[in-house]
């Protein structure tokens, strides 16, 4: 049977040219490589061929975007859940609230787990996110929680920062006394959180920092029954304790400290 380069009878496999089987294996590989890219140019880049004169794509800007978006829709819910408009009890599907904000349900959905992480919500599966029910005696615990933490602090650095730098926070102190007459809780709340934060970081602790700014945005989510019944004249109350917490820093009188601060947790309770 005659038998050539159309390959063996029966199995339909062409044979190998004699005369191509004496060419070095990577020179054929080479070859072939050439061919295939005269042959396919911009098409073979283009079903995802690899070729090495291609210039690295950069990853795309989107993904900073897709974060920022998620942040300022984290930041809107806290607002919410701050003022009241996220009620506790209630569950909230991401879908219903990404129509509320004009975003797609992706990045509220994200924002919902950092709270269900923070304890400010939780998964409720296949419906949403319920807001988490809180009482008095667990807004008291975190008030003692905090004075434990802060009230050591607060009289470390009564003793060791001069009285210059504690002149620098009183604008940020002014700001919380404007926000307390706004009467606008969520106003109030960030100016609150901005004006603490300052405060510790004298103590150059950054986990200490993180620690007290967690506690404190929990003390601030609303209690059971809708947004806390404190009103514009406890704000303003609470505001001016921020000022006289300055006074006695700024004077380095560590006791008068220990009561404005403790005194200030308390009445945040």
């Amino acid at each position: 049977m005659k038998q050539g380069t159309q390959g063996s009878a029966g199995t339909g496999i062409p044979r190998e040219d004699p005369a191509r089987a004496r060419v070095p294996a990577q020179q054929r590989a080479a070859s072939s490589q050439e061919l295939d890219g005269e042959r396919c140019g911009p098409q073979g880049a283009a079903r995802g061929e690899h070729t090495h004169s291609e210039t690295p794509i950069p990853r795309p800007r989107t993904v900073v975007q897709r974060a920022s978006v998620r942040g300022q829709i984290l930041d809107a819910l806290r607002t919410a859940l701050v003022s009241g408009e996220l009620r506790p009890g209630e569950v909230y599907s991401a879908p219903v609230l990404g129509e509320r904000f004009g975003v797609s349900a992706t990045p509220v959905r994200e924002a919902m787990q950092q709270l269900a992480m923070e304890g400010a919500v939780e998964v409720v599966p296949n419906r949403g996110f319920r807001v988490v029910e809180r009482g008095a005696r667990e807004l008291a615990e975190l008030a003692e929680v905090r004075a434990l933490i802060e009230v050591p602090v607060m009289l470390r650095l009564a003793r060791t920062v001069p009285a210059e730098r504690w002149a620098e926070l009183r604008p940020l102190a002014e700001a919380t006394v404007r926000a307390a007459h706004s009467g606008c809780r969520a106003t109030y709340a960030e100016a609150d959180r901005v004006f603490h934060r300052a405060l510790l970081a004298l103590a150059g602790n950054e986990q200490l920092v993180a620690v007290a700014e967690d506690l404190h945005r929990r003390a601030q989510w609303p209690l059971v029954g809708g947004p806390a019944s404190r009103g514009r004249a406890d704000l303003a109350a609470d505001a001016a304790e921020h000022l006289a917490l300055l006074d006695a820093l700024s004077a380095g009188e560590p006791e008068t400290v220990q009561l404005l601060v403790r005194k200030h947790f308390a009445g945040a309770a």
